[in-house]
């Protein structure tokens, strides 16, 4: 196993920091490394916003259900999916774009996640610990407020970095589902009772697994947070379907 792949196997969330500042020269080279990710047609459909506002963070970090440590990290950088610049690029070349669509939001989120996930490795690779924060799409309106966010600007990702503490560093990182699981070969696998079981034993085990599939859930699927992501997103989606870029 050589040195790139034991550290993906090895890299996990971290969430407690120490007060550790990072270097303004780590830093370039985590956002130089985000830019250098695969990008649908070289148009780098993303825009990257660097946090240093202790009042912009602490507002994040209520606004992202309630999680203190957003406030305390070294470095937030908010993943926009960002179509709107290209498009007002056509419009100032004298081209004639059509509307902003639903492909141009997908392929944008999906610029913006690879360019994060680089941003991630780059880190792990010089210590440095990081933490994806999905209640950036939660609470959207607030956030387009907090980050002054254009209509079809949409943040796709959050990620806060720091040095991990000792703790951290040896705590373990949490199981994966056997790659059978993950990988099918040419086709959608069935999935039958025995398969989602043996598929969920590395996360639900085998002892009261109705008991803990069903808590794990109601904690996760079924709770306020899902509910208002899905919500929130759901909204933003609408927008796409409107007449026109405002």
């Amino acid at each position: 196993m050589n040195e790139t792949i034991k550290q993906l196997f090895e890299r996990k969330s971290v969430r407690v920091f120490e007060d550790k500042e990072i270097s303004p020269e780590d830093k370039e080279l985590i956002l130089r490394a985000a830019t250098e990710a695969p990008t649908a047609g070289n148009q780098q459909l993303y825009t990257i916003i660097d946090v240093t506002s202790a009042e912009k963070k602490a507002r994040l970090a209520e606004s992202c259900d309630h999680q203190p440590f957003i406030e305390k990290a070294k470095m937030v950088m908010i993943f926009c999916a960002d179509p709107l610049k290209w498009y007002k690029a056509f419009c100032d070349g004298g081209c004639e774009p059509r509307d902003i669509g639903l492909g141009d939001l997908f392929i944008s989120v999906s610029d913006a996640n690879i360019a994060a996930q680089n941003a991630v490795v780059a880190a792990h690779s010089l210590g440095i610990g990081s933490c994806y924060i999905g209640d950036i799409m939660e609470n959207r309106e607030v956030q387009k407020d907090i980050l002054e966010l254009p209509d079809y600007v949409f943040p796709a990702a959050m990620l806060v970095f720091g040095y991990p503490t000792e703790k951290q560093k040896e705590r373990e990182k949490p199981h994966r589902a056997d790659l059978k699981y993950i990988v099918s070969e040419n086709g959608y696998p069935e999935m039958d009772s025995e398969y989602l079981r043996g598929m969920l034993k590395y996360s639900m085990g085998e002892e009261n697994y109705p008991v803990k599939l069903k808590a794990f859930c109601e904690r996760k699927y079924n709770s306020d947070f899902s509910r208002e992501m899905t919500r929130s997103v759901s909204e933003y989606v609408k927008e796409y379907t409107k007449d026109g870029v405002e």
